[in-house]
């Protein structure tokens, strides 16, 4: 009888780690899985997580990103705006909400977002650069080509190896009428990537308003 007994408890033990040893497998993967461009597996097991603590931030953090990602932007500012009401400062999900409405064309809600997460981020923050970029590109659509240039040189100060971010500057400065910083902005990106079709032929434009 007492060999049954300890055997059940031994059971009990073994069992109560494993299954929190899957749960943690299970946040794991969402997040591998977004890493690996799997991004509707990710938002599934994010889904399952959510069934299990609908209050687990996490989930809602890796889902909107795998939702961004996968271009399904209004599902995004659903769940981003949702897991916002449980953790109302959490800057990943502030800026994400912000990319998500960036897409669906709401510049004014998503310019208001970035803000948010620039205001709070520290310097280091891993998407700063990514938020003053969007920013930068919300200004070029509302012809707001100076504010443009600002938002856009934060964002290549913060990644400068991205010949597209640069290109996206001289077309600003371009636009604003400084010829002279748009063709060091051109030729940025021209030095990053050589074969950039969209530096060179920006180049082009602004050299012959030079002559």
């Amino acid at each position: 009888m007492k060999s049954k007994i300890c055997f059940g408890l031994f059971l009990i033990l073994s069992i109560c780690p494993l299954a929190a040893q899957t749960s943690t497998v299970s946040q794991q993967d969402a997040l591998v899985l977004y890493h690996n461009g799997k991004y509707r597996e990710s938002v599934q097991v994010c889904e399952e997580e959510l069934k299990q603590n609908p209050n687990r931030v996490e989930s809602y953090v890796v889902m909107c990103w795998s939702l961004v990602k996968n271009k399904q932007y209004a599902e995004a500012e659903e769940r981003a705006a949702e897991g916002l009401v449980i953790s109302p400062y959490d800057l990943r999900l502030i800026e994400i909400l912000g990319e998500a409405k960036y897409y669906l064309g709401k510049n004014t809600g998503a310019m208001e977002q970035f803000r948010k997460y620039v205001a709070s981020a520290p310097e280091s923050g891993s998407r700063v650069g990514v938020a003053y970029y969007y920013m930068g590109e919300i200004f070029i659509r509302q012809a707001r080509y100076q504010h443009a240039d600002i938002a856009l040189s934060s964002a290549v100060k913060k990644e400068p190896l991205l010949d597209t971010w640069w290109v996206r500057l001289g077309y600003a400065r371009e636009m604003a009428g400084n010829y002279y910083e748009a063709v060091a902005a051109y030729d940025e990106a021209l030095r990053l990537n050589s074969s950039s079709v969209e530096a060179s032929r920006g180049r082009e434009r602004v050299s012959t308003k030079l002559q």
